[in-house]
């Protein structure tokens, strides 16, 4: 599997200043777009780097347990045909935490982005201050770091999804209303856990948004320097945007929060202070109230998703009320998709989180009213689509994005 993001930026070797970091970096993306199709000579002709500077570069990543030489042989026209590279499998290892309203997961891959453990704990989270939010933290991570070590491979960072609007350069959550957080710093809460303390996992950690990180567990989409608006539902609604394969943050970083964009001004309060929020209409919890369900902590976790099931099961057995309350859920996506549709001009909207799930209830009645507000539709009618993951997704973007690190700045890694 390639990483999350693949495309080899500034192929031209750099001339002066930071010239090692940034061939080594050349090199590296190189290796990763490749996916074990390239050799030392294909880096020179693809980057522009002379042969003996690209198999230089390739030595050091090697050393650094970056990169790896394959078994098979790259075809060439003449002579003996040359080794082919890969990235390492055994190597620097990125582990991804989500703290949401009701679970916690935590999801480890390797520098190829593939997928070595993943384990969620289903536990309310809101109200809970940093003693009670250390205790499933300590059990998910502890589990992680137990089998990053079991597989041999290195903790090079963690980072943290989290539902609301954080302050990435100081590690602080300024606002979770669904968690009931204010200017929390929670990267120092992390870092005092008991299991955690003294080992790598508190050396580099980062914290972003939990449809942020969602919206980078599509790979392909990445690949493709796809530009999508990723939907996560839950208990409450955000949304991660990227343009060009590159996710858009905003100017301080609180991009995508759809879930408070109100429809209704006379509407239900909303945790955030406001009324008619869309996440009143639409979140998890609105949903399952409007089937006449109540809430179930973890009900939206990959195996404890029982109220998930209920809806489903319910919804397909004829139940109106569960019908009409994932009507009115989709319609109001609708209308909040529909005039970011008219703002952005994208060609793709990806419903991720439960909206995975209910798909076929809620998209008829999206598309309905993007069809009607969209005022491009009649001649570019946008693709809604579903997640490649489920709940899973913020928690697994979050450790690819840390491996995505190393290969942007692989002298990061090797100067350690």
């Amino acid at each position: 599997m390639i990483p999350l993001s693949s495309r080899v930026a500034r192929r031209h070797p750099a001339r002066s200043g930071g010239l090692r970091g940034h061939n080594l970096g050349l090199a590296l993306r190189c290796v990763a777009a490749s996916s074990g199709t390239i050799s030392r000579a294909g880096i020179s002709a693809s980057t522009g780097l002379n042969r003996s500077t690209a198999s230089s570069l390739v030595d050091e990543l090697i050393c650094g347990g970056l990169v790896r030489e394959l078994e098979g042989r790259v075809p060439s026209g003449v002579g003996r045909p040359p080794t082919a590279l890969a990235l390492s499998e055994t190597g620097p290892a990125g582990l991804g935490l989500d703290v949401s309203v009701d679970y916690v997961s935590a999801c480890v891959v390797d520098l190829t982005g593939t997928i070595r453990h993943r384990h969620v704990v289903a536990q309310d989270q809101r109200g809970h201050d940093s003693p009670e939010l250390l205790g499933s933290v300590a059990s998910v991570a502890g589990d992680a770091l137990a089998a990053i070590a079991a597989d041999g491979l290195t903790l090079s960072g963690t980072a943290v999804a989290v539902p609301g609007l954080v302050n990435r350069e100081s590690g602080r959550v300024i606002l979770a209303p669904n968690l009931g957080w204010c200017d929390l710093d929670l990267v120092e809460v992390l870092r005092g856990v008991d299991v955690l303390r003294g080992h790598a996992f508190g050396e580099n950690i980062t914290l972003d948004n939990e449809a942020n990180f969602a919206a980078l567990s599509e790979e392909e989409l990445l690949r493709a320097d796809q530009s999508y608006l990723y939907v996560n539902g839950q208990v409450g609604v955000g949304a991660g945007l990227v343009l060009g394969g590159e996710l858009y943050r905003g100017r301080h970083g609180w991009s995508g929060e759809v879930g408070h964009q109100s429809i209704d001004r006379d509407g239900p309060r909303c945790g955030c202070g406001q009324r008619g929020c869309l996440e009143q209409y639409a979140g998890h919890e609105a949903i399952l109230s409007g089937a006449g369900m109540s809430a179930t902590p973890g009900a939206g976790v990959p195996g404890a998703r029982p109220a998930v099931d209920l809806i489903l099961q319910w919804a397909d057995g004829g139940d109106q009320r569960t019908i009409d309350a994932l009507a009115r859920a989709g319609a109001a996506l609708g209308v909040v998709l529909a005039g970011c549709l008219n703002l952005l001009d994208l060609d793709r909207v990806v419903l991720g989180g439960i909206y995975r799930e209910l798909a076929s209830w809620i998209i008829p009645e999206i598309e309905r009213e993007v069809t009607g507000r969209f005022v491009g539709a009649r001649w570019a009618q946008p693709v809604i689509d579903t997640a490649t993951y489920a709940a899973e997704a913020p928690a697994l973007g979050a450790a690819r994005s840390v491996v995505q690190g190393i290969i942007d700045d692989p002298l990061r890694w090797l100067s350690r």
